[in-house]
């Protein structure tokens, strides 16, 4: 893989159309994405990244130093990036079908039943490949659907790399700061700041419930105890009702097999005890049927939030432990 070419901040302003709100792409919490169009008529999106904060500015430097190092069909790829004055921003291969959150919630066309167990399989893949088989273990720390990009096929594409840590062995690390999205979070991480790659392969478990219901992560107007899309799906599994676990816009379009066999891994992957959890590389061979799956686990998995209660009443942020049993 040849090195990411170093872009002017002139090239980049001229490719968005001076950044301009109709070339916007989307919006995160540390900048905004945009589509450009490069001299040579290359579409690309790029990332103009906040720096008001540190941590914008470490953002940067992490996610450029772990994705130049990288490089697979699963993963968004780096053409470039900008350092200039207090401008930093980062160049990816344009993706033409955008988030699978957008594919899923946003779109007029539902995705079908093919496409959501491919795109399953694509993003088992790309986490396989970044704990068991770069040169370094990448733990990304983020895994959800909105931030899985698609390209023109539909393969999907892991991306946002900036909350990323990369280790030299495998094994347990402590980290001084807990980062990602609530909700998808694994348990000893969340609570314990315990990081390994098996904390990937809890929040793997969760949008993979989502792909097959198009339901959203948390959902505060579901039965209580059911909030979390991961309690709900056992709550229907205990019931019997596994067909209830997808999406009605698919009517009776599906494989039963392959529902079976995502509803399973996905619960496997959930499992309160990281211990218990498999491997990515045997997630990928379990959702290609070529390895048997592994017994389903005898306790409901436990999911940990992150609730905001009002301010006035004195109440603040604080942790919260559901279980579904």
């Amino acid at each position: 893989m040849g090195n990411p070419r170093l872009f002017t901040y002139n090239e980049l302003s001229v490719a968005t159309d001076s950044f301009s709100e109709e070339n916007q792409l989307g919006q995160g919490g540390f900048g905004v994405v945009y589509k450009a169009n490069l001299k040579d008529g290359t579409q690309v999106a790029v990332k103009k990244l906040s720096l008001h904060s540190k941590q914008g500015k470490q953002e940067f430097v992490n996610e450029l130093n772990i994705i130049t190092g990288i490089r697979h069909r699963n993963l968004a790829m780096l053409h470039g990036y900008c350092v200039e004055a207090n401008e930093r921003l980062l160049v990816y291969e344009f993706l033409e079908n955008g988030s699978l959150d957008s594919a899923l919630f946003q779109s007029s066309s539902a995705l079908n039943w093919q496409s959501r167990f491919q795109i399953t399989i694509g993003i088992a893949r790309g986490l396989a490949y970044l704990h068991e088989e770069s040169h370094f273990q990448i733990i990304h720390r983020d895994i959800k659907a909105s931030n899985v990009l698609l390209d023109a096929k539909l393969q999907p594409k892991i991306s946002d790399f900036g909350l990323s840590k990369l280790f030299d062995l495998d094994g347990k690390h402590v980290v001084s700061k807990v980062a990602g999205t609530f909700g998808y979070m694994a348990p000893e991480y969340a609570v314990h700041r315990r990081l390994s790659p098996k904390a990937d392969v809890f929040s793997f478990g969760v949008p993979v419930l989502v792909i097959l219901s198009g339901r959203k992560c948390v959902d505060l107007a579901r039965s209580s105890g059911q909030e979390h899309i991961v309690q709900m799906t056992w709550k229907l599994c205990e019931a019997g009702k596994l067909d209830e676990c997808v999406d009605w816009k698919l009517g009776s379009d599906y494989d039963p097999d392959e529902v079976y066999r995502m509803v399973h891994i996905a619960l496997l992957c959930t499992q309160e005890r990281e211990e218990l959890r498999p491997v990515m590389s045997d997630v990928v061979t379990m959702l290609l049927g070529r390895l048997d799956l592994h017994p389903l686990p005898t306790h409901a998995p436990g999911t940990y939030l992150k609730t905001r209660t009002s301010s006035s009443t004195g109440n603040r942020c604080s942790i919260e432990v559901f279980s579904a049993r």
